[in-house]
């Protein structure tokens, strides 16, 4: 039976707290939800895949504003100066050449308009929801809990390496240039997720903080499948679409 979840009654030792984070990932991360896995098996209609891009780009906006918050929440120049590398890498030198930038060619390569994703008005409600549960997780719960919850770049690379080599395989209209934005998110995730890993580890010292951050992350890997529900919900089988949002072309 899973531990995972479970309450935490004494201090861990690192390495126990590092392996029950780690656990969390492998059981609640979103390359186990059902539209993951129908997307590696070559299973999603081109309006699908346009529906997730133009979501999830809602998420890549908002990263570099949740690691602008936790920066400003940080009394260590030692720490802002290490984490407003994640800023750099999404924004770019000049806001547009960065990680939300390849993000937006990705939805253009399958047909969407530029501007329309940029806008976010086609997006559903729930993903809406999503991503501001996020900010405003990262900017009213401890500082603590704030870095933790970025700890699903831990498993970052296991989504990537599913999914770009499957949908290259299963989708002809998909090139490794639809794709650019993930050439460089395994090694900046893995880099990203080190330095926060080792930062949770150093200072959740007691039962109760290593408990927050437990929950963080679970709280994380909460949004991200929520999107996928949300995502399934709207375009799967049922296309219970609701007003105002994307409605692929047939």
């Amino acid at each position: 039976m899973s531990d995972v979840g479970a309450a935490i009654g004494q201090t861990l030792s690192p390495e126990a707290l590092e392996g029950l984070l780690r656990r969390i990932g492998a059981e609640r991360y979103h390359n186990r939800h059902p539209y993951h896995r129908r997307m590696t098996a070559g299973e999603l209609s081109k309006g699908e895949l346009q529906a997730w891009a133009l979501n999830r780009y809602c998420y890549q906006a908002a990263i570099p504003r949740k690691d602008a918050i936790i920066i400003a929440r940080s009394s260590d120049p030692a720490f802002r100066a290490a984490w407003r590398s994640r800023i750099e890498e999404h924004d770019g030198s000049d806001g547009w050449n960065g990680g939300i930038a390849r993000w937006l060619h990705l939805a253009t390569s399958l047909g969407l308009d530029a501007e329309v994703v940029k806008s976010e008005r086609l997006a559903l409600p729930a993903t809406r929801f999503a991503v501001g549960a996020y900010l405003s997780f990262c900017a009213e719960r401890s500082f603590l809990e704030a870095v933790a919850s970025s700890l699903t770049e831990l498993f970052s690379p296991v989504i990537i390496a599913e999914r770009v080599p499957a949908m290259l395989a299963k989708y002809d209209y998909i090139t490794r240039d639809t794709l650019v934005y993930f050439e460089r998110r395994p090694e900046q995730a893995s880099r990203d997720s080190d330095f926060a890993l080792a930062y949770v580890l150093e200072h959740a010292d007691t039962a109760e903080r290593q408990q927050a951050v437990v929950d963080a992350l679970v709280h994380k890997c909460d949004i991200l499948w929520a999107m996928l529900d949300a995502l399934d919900h709207a375009y799967g089988a049922g296309e219970a679409i609701p007003p105002g949002a994307f409605i692929p072309e047939h």
